[in-house]
């Protein structure tokens, strides 16, 4: 498989002989406002540049939405990305959302869903705390992460917008995946802490899944992402675990 990171938390995952547009945000740098309630909500999203082709980037056979949250599906994506192509989504609120912007192929990610061979389990998250859900809940939202599955490659865990909870280690346990890509940006609100992991919960997953390579996205492009790469890279040095993660720059692309 081959995974390249775009930017924040969009990827294009290349797997069994096909490709994957992740959570895409595709829109020029400080297009829009900072997510109010936030750290550096004076800073303009996205806080820096696509440095991969659009041509690049819509060059795929199907789109996977984690959730709606603007940037993780905004409205660039939305105006460039072909209505044709299959979008799957995380339920049927999102596939409204999804289908209101004129896409015709919308798909619900479940138990038993699936792409040309590739099978595609949704897994369930947590954007946030238990204490931050009960404050700010219907802020954070519904969130979801994928399982892809496939004979010819590894297992792939994609986590979405989750913090380390029982949900990630019960996700570990059940489909043993060979690759867990996290979303490592220590995104937070003000008083209400992290809403994604932060490098503790990185570390979390690494000692519950020792034997997986880890892959770190959504760094270093929203105004509310306070851990920097070399932040990380550093901690995982120091924990003994930089054998196993990686942390692309945007742009960059490496194969598993």
């Amino acid at each position: 498989m081959k995974i390249t990171q775009i930017r924040s938390a969009t990827l294009i995952v290349e797997y069994a002989g096909k490709r994957f547009l992740v959570d895409p945000m595709l829109a020029p740098k400080d297009t829009y406002p900072g997510f109010p309630g936030t750290p550096n909500n004076h800073l303009r999203n996205p806080t820096v540049e696509l440095v991969t082709p659009m041509a690049d980037i819509l060059a795929v056979d199907a789109v996977i939405v984690t959730h709606t949250h603007p940037d993780h599906w905004d409205h660039a994506a939305q105006a460039l990305i072909p209505k044709t192509l299959p979008v799957f989504v995380q339920d049927a609120s999102d596939a409204e959302i999804v289908q209101s912007a004129g896409f015709n192929d919308v798909r619900i990610l479940g138990e038993g869903s699936s792409f040309e061979g590739i099978a595609l389990t949704k897994t369930q998250g947590q954007h946030g705390s238990d204490v931050a859900v009960a404050a700010i809940g219907a802020l954070l939202g519904e969130v979801s992460g994928v399982i892809f599955k496939h004979p010819d490659e590894k297992t792939v865990y994609l986590a979405g917008d989750t913090v380390w909870n029982d949900f990630v280690q019960s996700n570990l346990v059940k489909y043993l995946p060979d690759v867990v890509i996290l979303n490592s940006g220590d995104a937070q609100f003000l008083g209400h802490g992290p809403i994604i992991m932060n490098k503790d919960d990185v570390l979390s997953v690494h000692l519950a899944a020792p034997n997986a390579t880890l892959v770190a996205t959504h760094m270093e492009a929203v105004n509310h992402a306070l851990l920097k790469r070399t932040e990380l890279r550093a901690f995982a040095a120091e924990h003994g675990m930089a054998h196993c993660l990686h942390v692309p720059e945007d742009g960059e692309a490496f194969t598993i």
